[in-house]
């Protein structure tokens, strides 16, 4: 791993999620954490799977996941299994959010069943942001948004004008329970939007706004 910022901004969001996971693992048997997708978390996810932790009693899912294949090009999954859950840490359980019904809307409850069976509250969620002030797959052009902010089920499919795949996410209400928050994202473009968040308050024209107030630990690098 290089010096840059963003390769020092993973190492130190590594050494705080190994140690929320090994402070949680003295008090239960099992912890959970909530991932996200992209290209952002890579270097997170390479540094952390050299971490030494118990990972035979670690839960690894997302956040949120395109409709597609696990070994798709695009799944988020694909992204954790190849930079995450290699080594020692491919002991660690994964839940996708997929299943291989034809749409996230005939596989949510199959999915939602499987999710609501890790070991809540997650020990942390991380979350990204993407430039219209999405987090998870709750996209302020999203029909589903309303639903996603306010349903108590544990996921929700989603379809979005803006992307090309139907998606399936966690909801809110099942995001927000978690032990710790955290927000990791770089570049001055996403700062921006971040500002902008934090100065209103309506969730459904920023949604990253549902998660502000939780509190959110905000990881940034240029």
């Amino acid at each position: 791993m290089s010096d840059s910022p963003r390769d020092q901004l993973a190492l130190q969001l590594t050494e705080a999620v190994a140690e929320a996971l090994r402070v949680d693992l003295t008090r239960q048997d099992n912890a959970l954490l909530v991932v996200s997708g992209g290209s952002t978390p890579v270097p997170f996810f390479e540094a952390l799977a050299a971490c030494d932790l118990p990972w035979e009693r670690l839960q690894v899912t997302l956040a949120d996941e395109r409709w597609v294949a696990e070994d798709a090009e695009d799944s988020n999954a694909r992204l954790v299994r190849e930079h995450l859950l290699q080594g020692p840490a491919a002991a660690a359980s994964f839940v996708s959010l997929t299943t291989a019904d034809a749409t996230p809307e005939q596989g949510a409850v199959a999915v939602a069943e499987r999710v609501a069976g890790l070991a809540w509250p997650a020990s942390v969620v991380i979350l990204g942001m993407g430039g219209d002030g999405h987090t998870a797959s709750l996209f302020p052009d999203s029909q589903e948004l309303p639903l996603a902010l306010a349903t108590d089920a544990p996921a929700v499919a989603v379809r979005s004008p803006s992307q090309p795949q139907p998606r399936i996410t966690l909801s809110a209400d099942r995001l927000h329970q978690a032990r710790r928050h955290v927000l990791h994202i770089t570049g001055d473009d996403k700062r921006g939007v971040l500002a902008r968040a934090l100065s209103g308050d309506d969730a459904r024209e920023l949604p990253i706004r549902a998660f502000l107030a939780c509190p959110l630990a905000t990881y940034w690098a240029p």
